[in-house]
């Protein structure tokens, strides 16, 4: 079905083989499905896109499985979802943590997954977990399905592989380590756009990933080999420093990013330090 609205065009598929069809025969459309991106830049007269099509109904893109070695979370599983579910409070915590600390709860209960992800948003709060844990971005399009590893998938600030004609329908994480950390340091305890946020799993072979210092999420994969070959804490911190790359922001300066990162980096690393949720 079409609505049009203040010169605005809605699409609304009623499955996803009828949503791929839209994309490939009356694209360019933008996906749209929680919205709690959208109306804010909406509201602010910055969205350019004038053709929408509405995912929010389309319940093959929703669920959360345990297949087993692997975790698959469809596109729009909710905040909510994740921090309820007890499948990811179990094999990806650090994932329930970072979906609990975006902003209120009607922004939990709306916001999905799949939006944080293809908002690209170098503060995505969940992005670092899914870089730390080698996810997998499910992405389909009327000719197929593919599979992009998640840290391949950003390009650059706010751009993706993602094509125009396909839409993320969900995410494949392999079984994760328990091990997991996840701390976000925003200007207060709730409802606040993240200055620095880093994930990792613990281990001989360590994962980090910390987001909001640089175009894109960061996998530190130089810091990660420096702490397998033995380094000490502050070596391994020198290193996260030529990893990363803030800037001065209208949330904070790049100043403060990098020494809040290393600091985190620090916490990470200390399993006796108890990390408190306040900010």
């Amino acid at each position: 079905m079409t609505v049009g609205t203040l010169h605005r065009e809605l699409l609304r598929p009623r499955t996803l083989r009828d949503a791929l069809r839209m994309l490939h025969a009356e694209g360019p459309l933008m996906p749209m499905a929680g919205c709690t991106d959208l109306y804010v830049s909406l509201n602010f007269g910055t969205l350019r896109q004038t053709r929408f099509i509405d995912l929010w109904g389309l319940d093959e893109l929703r669920g959360i499985e345990d297949r087993r070695s692997v975790l698959r979370l469809g596109a729009l599983t909710t905040y909510s979802e994740l921090v309820r579910s007890p499948i990811v409070n179990r094999l990806l915590p650090m994932l329930a943590a970072a979906a609990r600390e975006i902003g209120g709860v009607q922004i939990q209960n709306r916001g999905t997954l799949g939006g944080n992800v293809a908002n690209g948003s170098p503060a995505g709060d969940t992005l670092p977990v899914l870089a730390a844990s080698d996810a997998l971005v499910v992405l389909s399009s009327s000719a197929g399905t593919r599979r992009v590893p998640f840290t391949s998938f950003y390009t650059g600030y706010r751009q993706t592989l993602a094509r125009p004609d396909e839409l993320i329908v969900g995410f494949e994480i392999p079984n994760v380590p328990t091990r997991q950390w996840f701390r976000k340091v925003g200007t207060r305890a709730a409802q606040a756009i993240s200055k620095v946020v880093l994930a990792g799993i613990r281990g001989s072979q360590p994962r980090i990933a910390v987001g909001s210092v640089a175009p894109t999420v960061v996998r530190l994969r130089k810091t990660e080999a420096a702490l397998a070959g033995g380094a000490s804490i502050p070596e391994a911190q020198q290193v996260m420093l030529t990893e990363i790359a803030p800037i001065d922001d209208v949330r904070s300066t790049a100043e403060y990013r990098r020494r809040v990162a290393v600091n985190l980096l620090a916490q990470f690393l200390e399993p006796s330090l108890r990390v408190r949720r306040r900010r």
